[in-house]
């Protein structure tokens, strides 16, 4: 049995890895249950640790895991099979290996979109897509972003420098790209992936 600090040590480090993706720091589990004590942290840690709900890398920054975490971890992953032809048909191969989508999808400051409208179906992504966003404020040119554009409009394109000036580029022939002066475009976030459901 783990006492009621001890659990509630261990729910706020699963929290912590679930939004983040890494295990919180010793510190950082004290502010998180709300005590001053890196020493009563540490011990609660080494309880949790004992008793086999979490391990320990000594020497390694972040070094915590939860125990259960590759069992948590298979939650997230897929068989990858093989692969399929979407032109000429391949011979079928079956294959061992697996997808990991939480690694894929999921992260520190990731987020997620529901894609509207066809500015960028060239690209591969449709209205009603879900576009997975790496938070950030920086791109470089060639990358797709999200672009808040005058502090008010949020817009999924391709972002290009030239000029001295940004360009918001879409990806459907029958649109043109987006001119602005560097001052109205803020970058939120880049593209990691999309998907849909059918």
């Amino acid at each position: 049995m783990i006492s009621d600090s001890q659990r509630k040590t261990l729910e706020f480090i699963r929290q912590y890895v679930t939004e983040n993706g890494y295990a919180p720091k010793l510190h950082e589990i004290a502010d998180g249950i709300g005590i001053k004590s890196r020493g009563v942290v540490h011990r609660y840690v080494q309880a949790l640790t004992d008793q086999g709900y979490l391990e320990h890398e000594p020497g390694k920054h972040r070094g915590l895991h939860l125990a259960d975490a590759d069992d948590a971890a298979s939650v997230f992953t897929l068989p990858l099979l093989g692969k399929i032809a979407a032109g000429m048909p391949i011979q079928a191969i079956p294959g061992q290996d697996e997808i990991n989508l939480a690694e894929f999808f999921l992260g520190p400051g990731r987020f997620a979109l529901k894609v509207q409208g066809s500015s960028m179906i060239d690209a591969g992504i449709l209205d009603g897509d879900v576009a997975v966003i790496k938070q950030q404020n920086t791109a470089r040119s060639g990358e797709i972003v999200v672009a808040l554009i005058d502090n008010d409009e949020a817009t999924l394109k391709t972002i290009k420098y030239q000029n001295g000036l940004i360009q918001l580029i879409p990806a459907n022939t029958s649109m043109q790209a987006m001119i602005f002066e560097p001052q109205r475009v803020q970058v939120q976030g880049v593209l990691v992936g999309s998907f849909r459901r059918y």
